[in-house]
């Protein structure tokens, strides 16, 4: 038993950026066993609170950002939030399928308090709603956001080959140091890490 403790045991001598590309992996297991496992209703109404939080939080970075690359880790953020929503959703409609019967409450309080909110005890209004937002979604906000995207995309690449020239005279003439030349190119092309907004709404 001893030997299968510590065989299970973690290294205690990992540094921090070891943990930080092991903290992806283990964040993607997780949201992927939400699919399969079933989830008692209390864990998914503390999840459906975590992910309203989350993501009015990094709605709220996103307004507040200054420069683009002050927070240009979003598409990696907006991807694994969608798939949290989406394991979310699986495991909702896994105990509504499994639970309903037992009442309106067997999804959880938040599931409840937003039917409740939306059909307001008409499936009529509630399939309207439902249809409405769909078109939302998909026309508006998933089309707007890929056209968005490319759009961006085009210019930054049409401008680092700009860009470049300009740093690479700007350094011949002596206006700039090396050291300045670097740090500007360097801040040029993570630009391009932005790019990888492109294709996350589809």
């Amino acid at each position: 038993m001893a030997n299968l403790v510590a065989m299970l045991r973690l290294p205690s001598n990992l540094k921090s950026t070891q943990w930080q590309i092991l903290a992806g992996p283990i964040l993607i297991l997780l949201i992927l066993s939400m699919m399969v496992l079933p989830l008692p209703a209390f864990i998914l109404d503390l999840l459906f609170t975590f992910n309203i939080a989350l993501s009015i939080m990094v709605l709220l970075v996103a307004m507040f950002t200054q420069r683009t690359l002050d927070f240009a880790a979003f598409p990696t953020i907006l991807l694994f939030t969608t798939l949290l929503r989406l394991a979310l959703n699986v495991a909702s409609t896994r105990i509504i399928l499994m639970e309903g019967h037992t009442g309106a409450a067997a999804a959880g309080k938040v599931v409840e308090a937003f039917g409740h909110f939306l059909v307001g005890g008409n499936f009529a209004i509630g399939i309207v709603v439902f249809i409405i937002l769909v078109i939302i979604n998909f026309m508006v906000i998933t089309k707007g956001a890929g056209r968005i995207a490319e759009v961006g995309a085009r210019f930054v690449l049409d401008g680092m080959p700009g860009k470049q020239m300009a740093i690479d005279a700007d350094l011949n003439a002596g206006l700039i140091g090396e050291d300045e030349a670097k740090k500007t190119a360097f801040g040029s092309h993570s630009g391009s890490r932005l790019l990888r907004f492109d294709g996350r709404g589809k």
